[in-house]
């Protein structure tokens, strides 16, 4: 009687591990967008007042989603 107890359990156990694993959640990591600027700051030269002056950076997504960007700020 007891081995039979013990063959249940352990025949619900095998159903219960092998369900898991086979519709259970995956160890892959989600798509996500990861920006990576290189160049985060940029010091102008001395310009004279009322010049105009700009500098483009680039922003590169290393992440496996695309990368949406929402909104720029100056510091």
């Amino acid at each position: 009687m007891r081995a039979k107890i013990c063959a249940a359990f352990f025949l619900l156990f095998c159903m219960a591990f092998f369900q898991a694993s086979a519709f259970g959640a995956s160890n892959q990591t989600p798509p996500s967008p990861s920006a990576v600027v290189p160049e985060s700051r940029y010091t102008f030269d001395q310009v004279t007042d009322g010049t105009e002056v700009t500098h483009g950076f680039v922003i590169q997504n290393k992440g496996t989603a695309p990368l949406k960007i929402e909104s720029v700020k100056t510091g």
